[in-house]
C-alpha cells in the first residue's frame, strides 16, 4: 500500500516545489541587472487587447504622417503594422535604467517575431551603420548608442555619462560647463546583458517577482538603493554628517496599473531595509479620523488629505537619521523640546481644499484648511507660542487660526476656521466611505474643479475646449493607504472617468487626440498672429521726411 502512494506523493512534492519556485522567479527580469535603478514592464498583450493598434490608426496624428511624403517608407510600414519592426508587440516590453560608476545606461529590451526583419528596420533606421555578427550577436552601434538581438531577443541601449553624480561638471546654466564625455563600450554593456547570469538579474528578486506575477497592464519598479542616494548626499554641504542611508536602503517602490471600463487603478508596494520596516511597523497610524473630517464646514471639496500616525514615530525617526540632536538644540532656543512636539500631538492631520471661485477683485480663490488633533494641550500651546514667534511680523493677515481643547486649525478664512471649532461633526461627505479604514486617504473631484474653471474663466474657445475635453474625460481620483502587510506598506489609487463602459486607455487614447488637435489650433493661431505683426514694413526714421 505504502508504494502505491510513493509516485503520488512525489509528483505532489515535486508540484509544491515548483510552485514556490515560480514565486520567488520570473522570467521579466531575465536580462535586467538586479542593480537596476528604474524598471517599466509592459504588458505587450493586454495593452494590445484594450487598445487595439487599429483604433491607433483611425486618429489624425496617425494620417497626417502616413500621408506624409518626406516621412520615410520603413516608417510607414512600421506605422502601419508594427510587427513589421520583426519585434514580437504582444510579447513583455521593458525599459530599464543602470546607474554605473560610468555614469548609467538605459535599456529597451523584448522579443522578437522576426530577427531578419527587425535587421531590415535597424539597418533603415541607423543610418551609415552596416549589421556586424560576432558572439552569437547582430548590432548596430552609433555614437552612444547599440542595438543588438539573437534569433529571439532585442536589447537597445543608450549610455547616459551625465548620470555619474560622483563628477562634477558645472552647473548647467554656467558658461564653463563641460558636458560629460561617453567612455562606454557599450557592445560590452550589450553582451553583458545577454549573458547575464540569472542569479546576477532581477530574475531571481522575490520582490520583483511578486510584482511581475501581479495581474497588470503596466509595471513600475524603482529602487533608491541603486540610484546610488549616498553620491547625491556627498555632493551636498552638510549632508554627509547625517545617518541618511538608513532611511533609503532597501527602499523599493513597486506599482501595478491596471486600465479597466471607466477607470485607472494603480496598486503600489513600498519596501524599505530593516530599521525603516521596524519604524513603520511600530508606529504606522490606525484610521483616519472621521470626526475632523465631519467638521469641514463647506460642501463643495475639490481636493482632501487626511493621515494618522503615531507622533513617536517622528522621534524615532529623527534618531535613525541622527537628527534628533539637532532638534532639541533648536527647540531648546524657544524653551520647548522635542518631547513636548510629541506630547502635543495625538496623530490625526487634515487639509482640504473646497469653494473654488473668485474674490471680490476677481482673482482666483479658494477656501483652504488645514487641521491637527490635539494630545497634551499644555504642550500644543507652548508649540503654537513657538511658531507665533518664529512667523512674527511675516504672519499674514490672511491667516487665521482657532482652537479647542481637541484641535487646532488653521485656514484663510475666518469664517470656516470657526466653524470647523464650533460645529458639531455631523457633515456627511460621501467620498468618505472609500477612505474611511486607513491610516492614509485622499481625494480630488475632477468634475467640480473643471466646472469651477470653466465657469470662471474668460472667452477663451480653445481654452474652453481643452477644459470641455477634459470635464469629458475625468472624474475623480480617490487614494488611500498606509496599511502594514508582508513587510511593505500597500496603497491604492483610483483614477474614475466619467464615461463607465469604455476602456480607460481607449479613452485615454481619444483625449490626448483631442488635446493635440486644440495644441495645434493654437500654434497655428500663435503662427498666423505673428505673420500678421511682422507683415507690417519697417520704415527707417532716416527716410522720412
Amino acid at each position: 500500500m505504502k508504494t502505491r502512494f510513493l509516485p503520488a506523493i512525489l509528483i505532489a512534492m515535486m508540484a509544491l516545489l515548483m510552485a514556490s519556485c515560480s514565486k520567488s522567479s520570473n522570467k521579466q527580469g531575465r536580462y535586467i541587472p538586479a542593480k537596476a535603478a528604474f524598471v517599466i514592464h509592459m504588458n505587450g498583450s493586454s495593452l494590445n487587447e484594450k487598445l487595439p493598434w487599429s483604433d491607433i490608426k483611425q486618429n489624425d496624428f496617425y494620417k497626417e504622417i502616413m500621408a506624409d511624403s518626406s516621412v520615410d517608407a520603413y516608417l510607414k510600414q512600421a506605422l502601419e503594422n508594427p510587427e513589421n519592426t520583426g519585434v514580437d508587440v504582444k510579447d513583455d516590453l521593458l525599459m530599464f535604467i543602470v546607474k554605473d560608476t560610468s555614469g548609467g545606461y538605459m535599456a529597451v529590451e523584448g522579443k522578437l517575431k522576426d530577427a531578419a526583419k527587425f535587421k531590415q528596420f535597424n539597418s533603415n533606421a541607423i543610418k551609415d551603420v552596416t549589421a556586424v555578427d560576432k558572439d552569437g550577436l547582430t548590432y548596430l552601434k552609433k555614437d552612444r548608442m547599440i542595438s543588438s538581438w539573437n534569433k529571439d531577443r532585442f536589447i537597445l541601449i543608450v549610455d547616459a555619462p551625465e548620470m555619474n553624480t560622483t563628477k562634477q561638471y558645472g552647473r548647467w546654466n554656467d558658461s564653463t560647463v563641460t558636458l560629460p564625455v561617453s567612455t562606454r563600450d557599450v557592445l560590452g554593456t550589450a553582451k553583458s546583458l545577454f549573458d547575464l547570469s540569472e542569479d546576477q538579474s532581477m530574475a531571481k528578486n522575490e520582490k520583483f517577482s511578486d510584482l511581475m506575477n501581479t495581474k497588470g497592464d503596466m509595471h513600475f519598479w524603482m529602487s533608491a538603493e541603486n540610484i546610488d542616494m549616498s553620491s547625491l548626499i556627498m555632493a551636498m554641504p552638510g549632508m554627509n554628517m547625517l545617518n541618511l542611508t538608513k532611511l533609503y536602503e532597501g527602499s523599493i517602490l513597486a506599482a501595478t496599473a491596471n486600465f479597466t471600463n471607466g477607470q485607472i487603478n494603480v496598486d503600489m508596494k513600498s519596501y524599505s531595509g530593516k530599521d525603516m520596516t521596524a519604524l513603520w511597523k511600530n508606529y504606522g497610524g490606525k484610521n483616519i479620523s472621521s470626526e475632523m473630517t465631519e467638521r469641514l464646514p463647506n460642501k463643495n471639496i475639490a481636493a482632501f488629505f487626511a493621515m494618522s500616525f503615531k507622533p513617536e514615530g517622528i522621534k524615532e525617526l529623527l534618531k535613525l537619521a541622527g537628527l534628533d540632536g539637532y532638534a532639541n538644540l533648536g527647540a531648546m532656543k524657544y524653551n520647548f523640546t522635542l518631547d513636548d512636539f510629541i506630547k502635543a500631538n495625538k496623530g490625526d492631520l487634515l487639509f482640504a481644499v473646497s469653494d473654488i471661485g473668485k474674490d471680490s477683485s476677481g482673482s482666483p480663490a479658494a477656501d483652504f484648511i488645514f487641521s491637527t488633533s490635539i494630545g497634551d494641550k499644555a504642550s500644543f500651546d507652548k508649540l503654537v507660542n513657538v511658531g507665533k514667534t518664529l512667523a512674527g511680523a511675516a504672519m499674514s493677515d490672511k491667516v487665521f487660526v482657532n482652537m479647542n481643547n481637541n484641535f487646532f486649525v488653521v485656514g484663510n478664512h475666518q469664517a470656516s476656521v470657526n466653524k470647523y471649532i464650533a460645529s458639531s461633526g455631523n457633515n456627511k461627505f460621501p467620498f468618505l466611505d472609500k477612505l474611511t479604514g486607513n491610516p492614509i486617504g485622499g481625494y480630488i473631484n475632477f468634475q467640480y474643479i473643471l466646472s469651477t474653471v470653466k465657469a470662471n474663466m474668460q472667452q477663451d474657445s480653445l481654452q474652453k475646449a481643452s477644459v470641455d475635453a477634459s470635464l469629458k474625460l475625468w472624474d475623480n481620483l480617490y487614494i488611500t493607504g498606509g496599511e502594514f502587510k508582508n513587510d511593505a506598506m500597500v496603497s491604492h489609487m483610483e483614477i474614475n472617468l466619467v464615461d463607465k463602459s469604455t476602456n480607460s486607455l481607449k479613452q485615454l487614447n481619444n483625449y490626448f487626440l483631442s488635446m493635440s488637435r486644440i495644441q495645434k489650433s493654437r500654434m497655428a493661431m500663435y503662427k498666423s498672429d505673428l505673420s500678421m505683426d511682422t507683415s507690417a514694413v519697417m520704415v527707417p526714421r532716416d527716410s522720412v521726411r
